[in-house]
Parts: structure tokens; sequence; C-alpha cells
């Protein structure tokens, strides 16, 4: 299963660098590290005024559909984003299958002020001090790449950094975990990340399920304003857009047209 794949090439790409440069050495960074994490909750929190949020994401290539954007840059790509008013961005920094770089987050932290999400398969300790040195303001922790335990112990892990997690689930036994492990920001992802098939009804079978007071945040298979109008009154909070802006020709446009009213 791709899942089982990458997380074997995670792991094994976490001992060469750990070798290279060893936790304490990352720490001891963070003395002159200039970002400092922002509190996302506000960001990602639907109101009266703003009914839905948009993280917009930074994306070059997936394991299903090969890459998706050849004339990438990300800092270009990113800054449209905030001009277009994304309320985050998702950086996409798993090298192997994604074709991202952690080296996007510190280019695209330098001149955009919007807060960064750092988009990988993090499964370490290591991982969260290297996301807070490279300026994410908070990072994706995938329920199903996790343990009850592990998942946390990473999530306060990085809330002692001063990260906040988004804890992404795909089904019951899932939304379980990020429940069980006090996550605030809940995504539901339709993708299965085994079959990579789609289920668009799953933020529908989920969110009845979830307490109150936790951001939902839906993901992929996000095409249209009326799919986001749907979920919205569901209860989603907020939406992780990626595939979509990365085929448009014009992203910033595109953007703008999804951050229109209803």
């Amino acid at each position: 299963m791709i899942l089982d794949e990458i997380l074997k090439k995670t792991k094994e790409e976490l001992k060469k660098k750990k070798k290279e440069f060893s936790i304490d050495w990352l720490g001891q960074s963070l003395a002159y590290n200039p970002y400092v994490p922002r509190d996302i909750k506000p960001y990602l929190s639907a109101t009266k005024e703003e009914p839905y949020r948009i993280i917009a994401e930074v994306k070059k290539a997936s394991p299903s559909k090969g890459v998706i954007k050849e004339d990438f840059d990300p800092l270009v790509i990113a800054q449209s984003y905030e001009k277009a008013g994304a309320n985050a961005i998702s950086v996409l920094t798993e090298p192997f299958f994604f074709q991202g770089n952690i080296e996007y987050l510190t280019g695209i932290r330098r001149y955009v002020k919007t807060p960064l999400l750092r988009k990988d398969f993090i499964i370490d300790k290591y991982q969260l001090v290297e996301s807070l040195v490279y300026g994410a303001d908070f990072v994706l922790l995938i329920a199903k790449a996790l343990s009850k335990k592990e998942l946390k112990e990473l999530l306060n892990y990085a809330r002692h950094l001063g990260l906040e997690a988004l804890v992404e689930v795909h089904d019951k036994k899932d939304l379980t975990k990020a429940i069980y492990a006090g996550a605030d920001i809940i995504g539901i992802n339709h993708r299965n990340l085994e079959t990579f098939k789609m289920n668009m009804e799953l933020c529908d079978q989920l969110i009845p399920l979830i307490p109150n007071n936790k951001i939902i945040v839906a993901e992929s298979g996000i095409n249209d304003k009326e799919t986001i109008k749907r979920l919205s009154k569901a209860g989603v909070d907020a939406f992780l857009i990626g595939e979509y802006f990365m085929r448009q020709d014009d992203i910033e446009t595109s953007l703008r047209e999804f951050k229109e009213e209803f």
C-alpha cells in the first residue's frame, strides 16, 4: 500500500537526517530562529463575516496524479495565494512521492506573512523541531500513520514547541484517535490514503461524531463553490485545496473566486 511505502521511506530519510544533524543541534539553532509560530485557530475558524476559510496548497506532484504543475515556483505560488486572501498556506515538504522540499517553507516564510502549514508524514519529534526551525506555524499529523499514543505524544510535543496541529482523519477509528489525543483542529480527508479513492460523503458521516468547539477542515476533492457551500452548512470551517489551484493558469484569480461570498 502506498501509505506503507511513504512511511518506510520517511523513516529511512529520518535516520540519515539524524546522523547529519542531531535533534540537539536543531534545538540549539532555535536560539537564532527569527520565526515565531502564530496561533492558527483564529485564521481557520469560520465566522458570520467569513463563513469559510481557505488553506491553499503549494503542491507540485502526488503519487496518484504524478506531476500536477510543471512550471512550479513555490514562492510565486505562495505570493499569489497571499494576494488573493488565503487564510493559510499548506506547503508540501515530502520529497519522494510529492516532490516537495522543506526548504520551500523557509523561502516562503521569508517573503509571505500568511500562516504556513507543513504538510508531510510526521512520525517523529525530530520533524516537529525541524518544522519550527524552518518556519511552520502548524503541522499535519495523520492519524492513520500513528498509534493513539504516538499521536497524543506528537500533538503534545508540537504544542510544547508553540506549534498547533491539523490532525487528519479518514474514518471513525482515526477520529477516535484524534479525539483521544486532544486535537482541536480536525481535518477530514475525503481521499483514502491506501486506495486513493474518494468519498465525498465522509464529512457528512463524521461531523456528527465530532465534539463541539473543534475546528473542522475538509480536505481533497474540493473543486467548486457548491461543494464548499454544502460542506460549510454541514459544519466545515475551512477547506484545504491544492490540486485544483495547481491546475489553473491564473492561481490568484481562481482563489479570489473561491473567496467571494456565496
